[in-house]
């Protein structure tokens, strides 16, 4: 099954969603939004996809990196093209970037799994059939009714709990938010949140990702008198010593890292030094479903679970396979938006949950994403 052809395919598709100057999701009006299909094709006329932002997967990237290593080369050998690729990254990581790699490499577990007629997870291991899914609420913000108050967020809580969901997950506030970073407003918006849901729903903390440990441990101890069950990237995951010593200060369990690089190797690393008590990494911006799912083996290895970062396909099919992971993150979740309204370019959500709060593995084959195909080709700006 060699591949013939490489395509990226950039078009248009209306979003409510709009990024903030540093980058944080919140809901607006509907413009036109901007996504990239990436698409491999063999010999015999098989094909695999994979969606990401356009600056993710540019022309330069799939001309110097994907069409060089994969073009001519059997589909079925993921590990050995995807090791060669992330050789590349040496000395060019800042092109073939950890999103890029992951992109390509989605593509190919798609195509493999539409080649077998399989869902990914299933050959991935097929460890369950559906996964209790938490509540992944957008980042604060300052919009009237929105989540612009701690009474907001509980109000937001009592209406995902209505939903199903047992476990809810807070991203509090931050720039530019005019009064973020608050470490009193984050602990506000935690208690307002515990007591509108009573006792028995999970919630986790995803916090500004810059305090100081001093405003790390403080968040963290009013955490643990709340009964939360996790604590997420308050600090600067560069400096793993200052992990190590917020999870050795801490009952609450410490969750990281999620944005570091240095895919399994990295984490290993975290491991070894004591700087979490729960391991994270997330098929789209790891390396991929094979690098997300050798963070998870590691994890298995040293008794920890891995949650893994992230909604979508590439999310399911991991949590799909492996047994140390209890959460899918569903979301982002907020007052203004529905969720469970797909994207245009797809004719049905990929994690639709229903009302005990779980969310089915997909059955079709390969990621399991039913996209539409006629959307795309008619909001078409641009190929490469």
């Amino acid at each position: 099954m060699k591949i013939s052809a490489i395509e990226v395919t950039h078009f248009t598709f209306p979003s409510k969603r709009h990024s903030d100057s540093a980058g944080h999701s919140h809901p607006g009006e509907e413009t036109d939004a901007q996504m990239a299909m990436l698409t491999l094709t063999t010999e015999e006329g098989d094909s695999g996809y994979a969606f990401a932002p356009p600056e993710v997967i540019r022309s330069h990237v799939v001309n110097a990196f994907f069409r060089k290593v994969l073009i001519g080369q059997n589909a079925f050998d993921r590990e050995r093209l995807w090791q060669a690729l992330a050789h590349w990254q040496r000395g060019s990581a800042h092109q073939l970037t950890e999103r890029a790699l992951s992109a390509v490499e989605q593509a190919l577990w798609d195509l493999t799994g539409r080649k077998l007629n399989q869902p990914v997870h299933k050959l991935l291991g097929g460890y369950r059939e559906r996964i209790p899914a938490y509540g992944s609420t957008m980042c604060g913000d300052e919009l009237p009714g929105g989540l612009a108050t701690p009474d907001d967020y509980a109000r937001f809580a009592e209406k995902l709990v209505a939903r199903g969901y047992k476990a809810i997950k807070l991203h509090t506030w931050m720039p530019p938010v005019a009064f973020a970073p608050s470490p009193q407003m984050d602990i506000k918006a935690c208690a307002a949140v515990r007591e509108a849901v009573g006792p028995d729903i999970v919630l986790m903390l995803d916090g500004y990702h810059w305090y100081s440990r001093s405003e790390a441990l403080t968040i963290g101890k009013a955490l643990e008198k709340l009964n939360f069950s996790w604590f997420e990237e308050p600090m600067e995951e560069e400096s793993m010593a200052s992990y190590a010593w917020l999870a050795d200060n801490l009952s609450i369990d410490v969750l990281g890292p999620e944005s570091l690089g240095g895919k399994h190797h990295s984490r290993a690393d975290w491991v070894r030094a004591g700087a979490c008590d729960i391991l994270r990494a997330g098929a789209n911006g790891v390396g991929g479903i094979s690098a997300t799912m050798k963070v998870a083996s590691l994890a298995e290895a040293f008794g920890m679970d891995c949650e893994v970062h992230g909604n979508g396909a590439a999310s399911l099919a991991v949590v799909g396979a492996i047994r140390n992971c209890r959460w899918y993150e569903r979301g982002l979740l907020h007052p203004f938006l529905d969720y469970e309204q797909p994207p245009a370019y797809l004719n049905s959500l990929i994690d639709p949950m229903d009302d005990e709060g779980y969310v089915p593995l997909p059955n079709r084959p390969g990621l399991g994403e039913d996209i539409n195909f006629g959307w795309i080709e008619t909001h078409t700006l641009d190929r490469w």
